[in-house]
């Protein structure tokens, strides 16, 4: 049976909802796998390890107020967001676990740390210097973040030396560094030594921190790849997993499937047909013509396009499930319709749902496989579904 997080908020509202007209298309969120994920991450970490639960972009396109909701009540002490904005919008929905604001927080303002008690990431010593002053002026006791210190991703994070760094936290006088971070830039490639050079440079940093009497509460280098491979000198003693949540693990270069960690997709992915045609052999399909029938086909098509999150580049080479069999993708995909063969599956008619991603009848297609089929990575084709297509919660 279908909820959803907005419209039917309570089981009482289940038969309204079914009764509504049924969307173009939607993807349906199954809170047991979320959860059942959750846990299978949290006994991979081990019992001294904290899970601070990525719900950054929407939680992947997966809705981050549901998620958070659903984590939080299974335990999660920790949220990790991109933003202030995304921070703002989970205390809104009324969420009270800490939430760590990992990359945009500038420009700063009391309503941010103090109102909506959110705990920032500093990336630089200038940032840090200038969140101190700020703090002083608003009159806060203490600020407290956490510090990312680059050791080879090359993006955000503090690249002073060690000693540079223990002298200006011991210059804060209204803040105070309760973790301490890094980010992998090769974490699923084994074959590399980046990650090994990276751990090795971060516990240079924290050892000199340590010496200099700065003990931050939580140390952190780990994502979902580390954890799920069982890399245990990267944990420290928090990890910040989101891909593994939502059921995807990266495939290791080097390296045998995971063994840690064993998660399962939370998201289906359904559409319904619009239309079904029987075309002559030789005809041609979709803008440009770029796809000419071989044989009698019978065709449908779907109410999903590229507007809805569908990859452009699927076009002529993706698949979708109808009536419980792969269904090629022809022709262009255009902005609101997908075309596919349904030769194969004659009886499909308008109304009827296919899986763009999920499972069906034994086969699956899931976002890793639409990755391979576009040319791009999984956490792309989660993230491009379009806020237009309802989340619906099962």
């Amino acid at each position: 049976m279908l909820t959803s997080s907005s419209s039917c908020p309570s089981p009482t509202a289940v038969d309204a909802c079914l009764a509504r007209p049924q969307p173009r298309n939607w993807a349906e969120i199954s809170r047991a796998r979320l959860v059942e994920n959750y846990r299978a991450v949290r006994a991979a970490a081990g019992p001294d390890v904290e899970v601070l639960a990525v719900v950054k972009a929407d939680a992947y396109g997966h809705g981050a107020v549901e998620v958070s909701r659903l984590l939080t009540a299974e335990g999660a002490n920790w949220l990790g967001v991109s933003n202030w904005e995304e921070g703002v919008t989970l205390r809104k929905a009324g969420i009270q676990a800490r939430i760590l604001i990992m990359a945009d927080i500038l420009p700063y303002s009391p309503a941010l740390i103090q109102d909506y008690a959110l705990t920032p990431t500093v990336h630089s010593l200038e940032d840090l210097a200038e969140l101190d002053r700020r703090a002083a002026a608003w009159g806060i006791p203490v600020v407290f973040f956490h510090l990312k210190v680059d050791t080879g991703m090359g993006r955000l994070g503090v690249q002073a030396a060690a000693a540079e760094i223990a002298r200006a936290l011991a210059g804060c006088r209204h803040t105070e560094m309760e973790g301490l971070m890094t980010h992998f830039a090769s974490s699923a490639d084994y074959s590399s030594p980046q990650t090994d050079r990276q751990i090795e440079l971060f516990e240079q940093v924290l050892a000199q921190l340590r010496r200099d009497g700065l003990s931050p509460r939580w140390i952190h280098l780990a994502s979902s790849n580390p954890v799920a491979y069982g890399r245990r000198q990267a944990f420290g003693n928090m990890v910040r997993v989101g891909h593994a949540l939502y059921g995807y693990v990266s495939p290791a270069k080097g390296e045998a499937p995971p063994q840690a960690l064993a998660v399962q997709p939370v998201l289906t992915w359904k559409a319904s047909i619009l239309s079904v045609k029987d075309l002559p052999k030789g005809a041609r399909v979709g803008y440009g013509g770029t796809f000419q029938t071989s044989r009698p086909s019978r065709i449908a098509v779907l109410s999903a396009g590229y507007a809805d999150g569908v990859p452009h580049r699927l076009s002529n080479r993706g698949k979708v499930l109808a009536g419980g069999r792969p269904a090629p993708v022809i022709g262009a995909v255009s902005m609101d319709l997908t075309t596919i063969d349904i030769t194969e599956t004659p009886w499909l008619k308008p109304g009827d749902t296919v899986t763009l991603l999920g499972r069906e009848n034994g086969f699956e297609i899931n976002a890793q496989q639409i990755a391979r089929w576009a040319g791009t990575i999984s956490y792309v084709v989660l993230c491009g579904i379009s806020a237009r297509v309802p989340r619906v919660y099962v």
